[in-house]
């Protein structure tokens, strides 16, 4: 049976662990990324902030991340406790995370290089390639190493068909880390399903939620200013089809005097040029509702919370998702969510406690969700206020570190009775 480590059910730690230096490998989401890009997300912050909570817990750590330009230092400082490595791994420019397996292997040579000198106490890989670099540089250090998809390539195979873009070796490679890692941190129960399918024993997994920052996002504080509309709703993230906006234009149709916020992708000055920007402003045009369509581009993630704050509903309608970040910022500000039945939002979004669950790929189904909170102001305030209860006591970044490092010593504790090597 898997080992549930949610830190809501994690009672504490009986004595404080030793601090220990930890290595995060994060090949292609660095914490230093604007968000809202094609491959800069929720994955960049869950990073960057347990990298942030594990030093707060009095740890040493580095991420280390794929050089993606010529002028960056070597390391970055990104907080006390905190450094991000930039590694030299293919042309030091930015790249589609799909292009990037044939570099894994420079990738884990640097590791290795750099970790044969001073070792790290720990090593945690995420998503699967920055898990072939880690393990070819924790095979040979004899280091403990623990894991993290973020996202798994059968999900993504079952969704997206023909059109994933994933290398063919991706499963395999996926399935290899699985079983050759210490211990799979998973984000929700939805993924130990999905590992146990792909061969990795439940024995070997943990499940750690993400965690959002209940200092910054919160209910309190600045608000985006409105416009004429009665309505907002808005859908924040990735531009990317399988994150569901075209399925929110289509149900804006459905929801007058309602306007809908899309925010992320390219910088506003270049939303023209995006293919998918294009093919929604399309479907919008389609569906009649451009007026009520705005597309923000990428935001800054201290424009995040305003965002969210100035919204009636937040919604999340994607095809699929291995965790998604945003309900628990929208929850965390008070803002009540409508997700699809997806991935870790069935863990996180309570019906009707904090929101609706619809499923994907249904615009009717969102719209009639949409529509019955908006015309009810007071069930969107206990649907804010429920949700803001829920992420102090399950998802702050405290408690998920806490999990995390608990995990950590789990493996540590394990390794010697399994391989002899400390």
């Amino acid at each position: 049976m898997n080992s549930i480590l949610t830190p809501f059910r994690l009672g504490g730690i009986a004595s404080p662990p030793r601090p220990r230096s930890i290595a995060l490998v994060s090949e292609h989401a660095s914490p230093l990324a604007v968000l809202g890009g094609v491959d800069a997300g929720g994955q960049n912050v869950h990073v960057a902030a347990l990298a942030s909570a594990l030093a707060d817990r009095g740890h040493e750590v580095t991420v280390y991340t794929r050089r993606d330009a010529p002028d960056l230092p070597d390391e970055v400082p990104l907080r006390p406790g905190v450094t991000v490595h930039h590694v030299p791994a293919g042309p030091p420019e930015s790249l589609p995370k799909d292009e990037l397996l044939p570099h894994m292997g420079d990738f884990g040579q640097h590791l290795a290089q750099v970790w044969r000198s001073g070792p790290p106490d720990v090593v945690h890989s995420h998503f699967w390639m920055s898990g072939v670099a880690a393990l070819r540089a924790t095979r040979e250090l004899g280091l403990p190493l623990l894991h993290t998809y973020h996202a798994l390539g059968t999900v993504k195979r079952r969704h997206q068909q023909l059109a994933d873009t994933s290398p063919p070796q991706r499963i395999a490679l996926e399935r290899e880390v699985g079983l050759a890692c210490d211990r799979v941190v998973a984000t929700c129960r939805d993924e130990v399903d999905e590992l146990a399918r792909m061969g990795v024993p439940s024995s070997k997994v943990c499940v750690v939620p993400c965690g959002v920052d209940t200092s910054l996002f919160t209910p309190r504080g600045p608000a985006m200013a409105r416009g004429p509309l009665p309505h907002r709703v808005l859908q924040l993230g990735r531009l990317v089809p399988r994150k569901g906006a075209a399925v929110s234009i289509a149900a804006l149709a459905l929801l007058p005097d309602t306007e809908l916020v899309v925010a992320g992708g390219p910088p506003a000055d270049r939303l023209a040029d995006d293919p998918e920007v294009r093919r929604l402003r399309a479907l919008a045009e389609k569906e009649g509702v451009t007026d009520r369509v705005r597309f923000t581009g990428g935001v800054p993630s201290r424009e995040v919370p305003p965002l969210l704050r100035g919204a009636d509903v937040v919604v999340c309608p994607a095809d699929y998702e291995p965790f998604g970040i945003v309900p628990l910022e929208a929850m965390a500000c008070g803002r009540p969510v409508v997700a699809s039945t997806v991935g870790g939002q069935l863990d996180t979004v309570a019906d009707p406690g904090t929101g609706r669950l619809v499923p994907p790929r249904n615009p009717e189904a969102l719209a009639a969700a949409v529509g019955e909170l908006l015309a009810d102001p007071g069930a969107r305030a206990a649907c804010g206020e429920t949700g803001r209860r829920r992420v102090l006591r399950r998802y702050c970044w405290d408690r998920v570190g806490m999990a995390t490092e608990a995990a950590y010593e789990k493996a540590v504790d394990a390794r010697p009775a399994m391989t002899g090597v400390i």
